[in-house]
């Protein structure tokens, strides 16, 4: 069985190997689902490891539906990973209706022509599972990544099941993947498991210090930018 483990740091792809992980999945911000991480940390991974390594082309937390300038970013996250040298993407777009947005996954697919695709989480989203894993398979998407549709795979286990079952494509159950349960995915008939195995290290004590984290950015149905109004009522302000 593959294993595939999602890591957000050159500590965490290291400890990947050495545990004998088959590939790793390479992303920052696991608190928002992971996002796109940076060049210099792909370049480290990739120079360093001897497993296959993927990156999540994802521009930003929140949902799947993306602006023109994010899916232009998508793309070119895609022509710097093929540059670096990495062997797999990881990606995906959805359409207001939670449908496959299949010209734009597509677009994605070709451009990574010559590497491995899997379609991220947001497959979660989609309304007819079934309609959409036919239509990922005939643009060419390689793996699927999936809880099965529920809020981890160990409860979305009979989907993940019946899935693999009616599709030639990878079905990599992900999410909530632990020690406990990974065997259970194996005996299934799924033949790719993803996991993260975080634990939290380096504590520091930051009392009486402000917090950093802003919960007013942690929001999935709408997208955070800067305001033009306000920008320009600040800019007013101090010219």
């Amino acid at each position: 069985m593959l294993i595939e483990v999602c890591a957000n740091s050159l500590a965490s792809a290291r400890h990947a190997e050495i545990a004998g992980a088959d590939r790793v999945e390479l992303c920052s911000e696991l608190g928002v689902g992971g996002v796109t991480p940076s060049i210099g940390l792909i370049q480290l991974v990739k120079g360093e490891l001897n497993i296959p390594v993927h990156v999540l082309i994802r521009p930003r937390g929140g949902h799947f539906t993306y602006f023109d300038a994010e899916f232009e970013v998508m793309k070119a996250d895609i022509l710097a990973c093929k540059e670096l040298g990495v062997d797999g993407v990881v990606a995906g777009v959805l359409r207001d209706d939670f449908s496959i947005d299949v010209k734009r996954t597509k677009a994605l697919v070709e451009l990574s022509q010559g590497i491995h695709f899997t379609f991220h989480r947001a497959f979660d989203w989609v309304a007819k599972p079934l309609e959409a894993i036919k239509q990922l398979e005939d643009i060419g998407v390689q793996t699927i990544l999936t809880s099965g549709g529920k809020p981890s795979s160990e409860e979305g286990i009979l989907n993940l099941k019946v899935w693999q079952q009616r599709s030639k494509i990878t079905i990599m159950a992900g999410g909530g993947v632990s020690p406990g349960n990974a065997s259970k995915f194996k005996e299934i008939g799924l033949s790719a498991i993803h996991c993260s195995g975080t634990s939290f290290e380096n504590p520091l004590d930051l009392e009486g210090k402000i917090s950093m984290n802003s919960s007013k950015h942690l929001v999935e149905d709408k997208v955070a930018v800067s305001n033009l109004d306000i920008l320009n009522s600040i800019v007013r302000a101090v010219k």
